[in-house]
């Protein structure tokens, strides 16, 4: 789907390729909003509920200014809420409401404006908008993390080869040609040392664990980062999340994601992992068929 020129294009951009009965319209800004929070959103709407929005209490008093600068009123803050996202809709509600063209910063006013109920169920204080240095500051809190934190990426390629294993993301791959390479090959685990080596500026996989260095001959994937977590925990770091995406035709990921997710954390200590997959459309090293590649982002603090 692409974007539109206006926050309520994109949304209605949305709307017209969705086909649940239910539809949840989140801003991105609002990147630590809880699993739990859209989960109440939809029990909502699962209930009866046409629209839904998560919000918190006003703590501050509010005043209504004029054009002028001056106060034209004070309302109770007792009856003030500040609405956050995910907002959950009946998609046909939110459809019919979007019909009408208007552009709002808040889809529950759509409907509201259409003469629908809006539910408003509690939200939660760390769903904050990050919109600014100090708001990003406040997420980073929220999330544990202090002042130093940084990020890396790194990224790996091997050829295949023949008589070889193939052993990617932690796992063995029985029935997949293996890579060619100084130690197992393994792209995956690879790309996220590189990006923590590049995160924690502890120089790259080669000088940790190049050819000149006999014992890391033949080594697997999951003792690299088990070596490489021991680095970075040594200069004084916590990793806090690493996102890898493996590059190739094969093998396909998918049914094997959740069990290699486990396999790269209990690596990496019990840290956060994503993994993703993709193809190059027959292009390169790996749409060739020739190789596999992985590309890979870590986010790690310094250890209070």
């Amino acid at each position: 789907m692409t974007g539109g020129a206006t926050r309520s294009a994109s949304v209605r951009n949305g709307l017209a390729v969705a086909t649940g009965e239910y539809v949840l319209v989140h801003d991105a800004a609002r990147a630590l909003a809880s699993t739990d929070v859209a989960m109440r959103v939809i029990a909502q709407l699962q209930s009866g509920e046409v629209a839904v929005v998560p919000a918190i209490a006003v703590v501050d008093t509010i005043k209504v200014s004029d054009s002028s600068g001056f106060v034209v009123s004070t309302p109770d803050r007792a009856t003030l809420v500040s609405i956050q996202t995910p907002q959950g809709f009946k998609t046909s509600a939110l459809r019919d409401a979007h019909a009408s063209g208007n552009d709002a910063t808040d889809d529950a006013g759509l409907i509201e404006a259409a003469g629908g109920k809006v539910k408003v169920i509690r939200g939660e204080e760390r769903a904050i908008k990050i919109t600014t240095p100090a708001d990003l500051n406040t997420a980073l809190s929220h999330l544990g993390l202090g002042q130093d934190v940084r990020t890396g990426v790194g990224t790996d390629a091997h050829a295949f080869g023949q008589g070889r294993e193939l052993w990617l993301a932690g796992l063995h791959w029985p029935d997949e040609q293996g890579v060619e390479g100084h130690s197992d090959g393994d792209v995956a685990a690879h790309a996220i040392c590189d990006a923590l080596f590049a995160a924690s500026g502890l120089g790259d996989l080669g000088s940790n664990f190049g050819t000149n260095k006999p014992e890391y001959k033949g080594a697997s994937g999951t003792t690299l980062l088990k070596e490489t977590l021991a680095l970075v925990e040594k200069s004084g770091y916590a990793i806090s999340h690493v996102s890898v995406q493996v590059i190739g035709n094969r093998p396909k990921i998918g049914s094997r994601r959740a069990e290699a997710i486990a396999s790269l954390s209990a690596a990496l200590g019990g840290a956060e992992v994503a993994l993703l997959a993709t193809t190059t459309d027959g292009m390169g090293l790996t749409g060739e068929g020739k190789g596999i590649a992985a590309i890979a982002s870590a986010l790690i603090s310094k250890i209070s």
